[in-house]
This record gives C-alpha cells, sequence and structure tokens, in this order.
C-alpha cells in the first residue's frame, strides 16, 4: 500500500526539475498523476517517464497557469480522465533576474502572473473539487528568496506573497478538510539553477561547490529533498499541519 493509493495528484511546472522530481515521487507511491505545463508536449513526455505503481495512471496536460480559462479546462480534463482530483501543488515558476532599476514592467508582471496568479488560478479551480468532497492537500512552492535576494525584487516578492497566500488559505479553507502548506527550497541543482551559473557565466559545477560551501549542511539540494517534504504535507500524516511553510534549504536560512 502507498500512502498516496486511490488519490489524484496535480503538479503545475513538472517537465522538469523539482516538479517532475515530486511527481515522481507521487506516482511511486500509487497516485494517478497530472503534469501541467505550458509546453503540453514536454508534459505528456514527462508523464510517460513516471515509475507508476501498479493500477496508477499518469497524463500531461498543456496549460498557461496564468490565465483563468486555460486553468478551468486543465483542471476540468484531469478530473474527466483520471477521475478526480485531491492533491494540488503549485510548482510552476519562472525567472526575470535583474536589478531594479534595469527590471522592465514585463519581468515583473511575468514574474507574478505565473508564480501568483498562477497558484490563485489553480487553487480557486481546484478548491471547488476539494470543498464538494471535504478533502484535499495544496502544497505551494516559495523559495528561500523570499527572505531577499539581489536582483529578484520580483521573484522575491512573489515567493514570499506565496507565503501570505498559504497562511491566508490555511485559514479559509481549514473547515472544509482542506490542507494548505508552503516549501521554500534553497538552493537545488536543476536546469533553472544551471541557467543563472549561465548567466552569470560560472561553470556548473563550479557553482553548485560555491552553494554548497555557503549552508550548514555543506551540499547542493536535489529534487527529491524537495519532493520528500512535498509529498509529506500533502499525506494525510500532515492533517495536523495547515497554513505553515517549511525552509528545505540545507539550514541556508539559520545561518
Amino acid at each position: 500500500m502507498g500512502r498516496f493509493d486511490g488519490r489524484v495528484a496535480v503538479i503545475t511546472g513538472a517537465a522538469r526539475g523539482i516538479g517532475f522530481g515530486t511527481a515522481g515521487r507521487y506516482a511511486e507511491e500509487g497516485a494517478s498523476v497530472a503534469i501541467v505545463d505550458l509546453d503540453e508536449a514536454a508534459a505528456a513526455e514527462a508523464a510517460a517517464k513516471l515509475p507508476l505503481a501498479e493500477g496508477a495512471t499518469a497524463i500531461g496536460v498543456g496549460a498557461n497557469v496564468s490565465d483563468a480559462a486555460s486553468v478551468d479546462a486543465a483542471i476540468e480534463r484531469v478530473v474527466a480522465e483520471l477521475g478526480g482530483i485531491h492533491i494540488l501543488v503549485n510548482n510552476a515558476g519562472i525567472t526575470r533576474d535583474n536589478l531594479l532599476f534595469k527590471m522592465t514592467e514585463d519581468d515583473w508582471d511575468l514574474v507574478m502572473g505565473v508564480h501568483l496568479k498562477g497558484a490563485f488560478l489553480m487553487t480557486k479551480a481546484a478548491q471547488k473539487h476539494f470543498v464538494e468532497q471535504k478533502y484535499g492537500k495544496v502544497v505551494n512552492i516559495s523559495s528561500i528568496s523570499a527572505l531577499g535576494n539581489r536582483g529578484q525584487a520580483n521573484y522575491s516578492a512573489a515567493k514570499m506573497g506565496i507565503q501570505g497566500f498559504t497562511r491566508t488559505l490555511g485559514i479559509e479553507l481549514g473547515p472544509f478538510g482542506i490542507n494548505v502548506n508552503a516549501v521554500a527550497p534553497g538552493f537545488i541543482a536543476t536546469e533553472m539553477t544551471d541557467a543563472t551559473a549561465a548567466r552569470l557565466k560560472l561553470d556548473v559545477d563550479e557553482f553548485r561547490r560555491l552553494n554548497a560551501e555557503a549552508v550548514p549542511v555543506r551540499r547542493v539540494g536535489q529534487p527529491a529533498d524537495i519532493a520528500a517534504a512535498v509529498t509529506f504535507l500533502s499525506s494525510d500524516e500532515a492533517s495536523y499541519i495547515t497554513g505553515q511553510t517549511l525552509y528545505v534549504d540545507g539550514g541556508a536560512s539559520v545561518g
């Protein structure tokens, strides 16, 4: 028996990186999984790679999380094809890093649209089903950058906004059997952080080494580290936890 046998988990931005790692963990533990991504072909390809438990199914769904009609259609497709929805992980994200005086209005709007509006729209669409069945788990992906990070005014604001969103929904949705929590990753070795290394004109291995040396546990995080935290918070073992943000950062936030 897996922790998520009979459950349906929806993970946004899950064609790669943290999202894909998390989708894999759900699949291993019995859930049917919907990978939602802007690129439907990439989502379908990722879904086909998941290590599904016996009796579970996976689909890839194309959706723009910052567009209400697209989100509503995605959730309805998940319910129709997988038979319901029990878990939502709001992971989709982008970066448009720059110092404030160089940051454009589009840089700001795009990051806010995907992270904050995306989480709002996806959760609003999913909670209709959660409230009806008196059961639901939402995990929002924040970031250690919520505490402030040079060159990321947009990203930091969005990720701290996610934490406020999480706390408020914990209050609003708790009476309906819905738990809402957040995970705030530190440095995780993904394509996104590799791209940051390239932007800074640093070798990827060197960039990871420098980040490992900066945290107490002296290593960088892996998608599996975040997947472990996300799946715990969306399990019935965590049913008395809501409105919280768990930092999974190797101790970076505590020095």
